[in-house]
């Protein structure tokens, strides 16, 4: 659990516009950590929902017989950038939301991934 803390700050010091991160369980959509620089941004719901679009993205990889690994996704809202990134176990991943105005796609996935590296 601490060294989910040290991404998720790690993620929130060097991005942007950071809004919220959370660790996710896929299976359950239950939140394994998470931090918020805003109080109304729910990350508990938008984990639980963000856990049934990822199971979709899978069932809907299976339906297309696609022999892939779904590494990420990502949501482009007009004023924020949303992105999911499994974890190296799949069973888990991270959930960040910046503000599109004080970042960008690029440096979101450099963060990201840079502090997920030993999660």
């Amino acid at each position: 659990m601490a060294d989910y803390e040290r991404v998720l700050e790690g993620i929130q010091n060097e991005v942007n516009g950071f809004i919220g991160a959370s660790i996710v369980d896929l299976e359950s959509g239950m939140t394994l950590a998470s931090r918020s620089a805003s109080p109304d941004f729910d990350l508990e719901v938008a984990s639980a929902y963000n856990s049934e679009m990822v199971k979709g993205k899978f069932k809907t990889m299976e339906a297309l017989r696609l022999d892939s690994t779904l590494e990420d996704m990502l949501l482009t809202l007009s004023d924020q950038l949303h992105l999911i990134k499994l974890l190296d176990s799949s069973t888990a991943f991270i959930y960040v939301a910046a503000s599109r105005a004080n970042t960008n796609l690029a440096l979101l996935r450099r963060s990201v991934n840079e502090h997920t590296k030993a999660a």
